[in-house]
């Protein structure tokens, strides 16, 4: 897996999630891929944590994490790279919700906002997700979101179905 950077100053949240084959795996893969190159960097990493699926219930359980890292590219640009992760480890989209070999989603771009077609952070649902909420305490607790940390936004929502991995 690709190593965090010692004492950096990250720019960008990112959640990845697996439900399908080697869920752990998989997304050390992921964050791998979206390392490779050297333009993103990563700064730290989650405990991957095991969480009931959502949206669509019938389904096998996930694995989530969540990657804090450095890097130059604009937003969209880490989008596209988020996209093209996904798309080389082969992940098909067909159901929205349903599952997924990796899901590689921004979570949060320096603290901006922003909201466009194909692209919106901080992503819309963070506050409702405990399967993205948790792995951030991990990494980035203090993180603000639309005016709370992502600690406040934990504590206001049920988090028991998503428990460390290990």
């Amino acid at each position: 897996m690709t190593e965090a950077v010692a004492g950096a100053i990250y720019d960008a949240l990112i959640g990845i999630g697996s439900n399908v084959g080697d869920k752990a795996a998989n997304i050390g893969r992921a964050t791998d891929l979206l390392c490779a190159d050297g333009a993103v960097l990563l700064v730290s990493q989650s405990r991957l944590f095991r969480s009931a699926p959502w949206g669509i219930l019938e389904q096998d359980w996930f694995v989530n994490g969540a990657v804090a890292v450095a890097t130059d590219v604009t937003p969209h640009e880490l989008l596209r790279r988020c996209l093209a992760v996904e798309d080389e480890m082969g992940r098909v989209r067909t159901v929205k919700w349903g599952p997924r070999l990796v899901d590689v989603d921004v979570l949060t771009f320096r603290g901006e906002t922003i909201d466009t077609a194909d692209l919106k952070v901080p992503h819309p649902l963070i506050e409702q997700r405990s399967f993205v909420l948790v792995p951030l305490l991990d990494i980035a607790a203090d993180e603000m979101v639309r005016g709370r940390t992502v600690r406040e936004h934990a504590a206001a929502i049920d988090t028991r179905d998503c428990v460390p991995l290990d």
